[in-house]
């Protein structure tokens, strides 16, 4: 059971953090608790750059999406182990989130692998949401680029941030299989800003994300 002092915590999280997956929402605003989570980017099974693959270590986690999702993640080497070691770690993070919305489960074993603390209680309990109580889940496709490593702290601790493409991603209602599709627009490209640190695995673990849509610094033309 939740401690007051956890609930407040959670609570601030969800009405800061409501970092849903939305496809081409045309909502005003940036990050709100209404927003959906609409289409899932996902084309390439998880795709990456050449340079990102040849830096992967033996123990990269595999996603099962369902067959309609694809995600495709667009990252450089940035010439440095611990950058690259961060946004391999934050790339898998988001290919975990996707995974674990079409899957219907925020028990996956890599979202609990890359998330920790506040981002993990928000997104297991927003999956749950999602799935069940709103009857959605996400189709389309993904993808995810601009990955940046903005500050790193003793090794331990880092924030990064990259954007999304949710252009042709959308909902679709689980009962009917119909799909929510939308118009795509500026807002369909989303950047996230991130907390990480690593834990005793060595893996880093998103723990604090907030997200703006429209953000100039990943809207693509369309």
């Amino acid at each position: 059971m939740l401690t007051t002092r956890r609930r407040t915590a959670v609570a601030g999280l969800l009405a800061a953090l409501a970092v849903s997956v939305t496809g081409c929402s045309s909502d005003s605003g940036n990050s709100s608790a209404n927003d959906k989570i609409k289409g899932a980017d996902s084309s390439e099974s998880a795709s990456a750059s050449p340079s990102a693959s040849a830096s992967a270590d033996k123990n990269a986690p595999g996603f099962d999406y369902p067959s309609d999702i694809t995600v495709a993640v667009d990252r450089e080497s940035v010439g440095d182990s611990t950058k690259d070691a961060i946004l391999r770690d934050v790339a898998y993070a988001a290919q975990a989130r996707i995974e674990a919305f079409g899957k219907g489960s925020g028990q996956t074993a890599n979202l609990n692998r890359y998330f920790a603390a506040n981002a993990r209680i928000f997104w297991v309990n927003r999956v749950s949401e999602f799935n069940k109580k709103e009857g959605l889940t996400l189709t389309g496709h993904y993808r995810y680029y601009g990955f940046k490593v903005t500050d790193v702290a003793n090794g331990k601790s880092a924030a990064a941030s990259y954007c999304e493409d949710q252009s042709k991603a959308y909902d679709k209602v689980i009962k009917t299989g119909k799909v929510q599709r939308t118009q795509a627009s500026d807002k369909s490209f989303v950047l996230y800003t991130v907390q990480a640190q690593r834990d005793s695995a060595g893996d880093w673990q998103v723990t604090q994300q907030s997200w703006k849509k429209g953000d100039a610094e990943c809207v693509q033309g369309q």
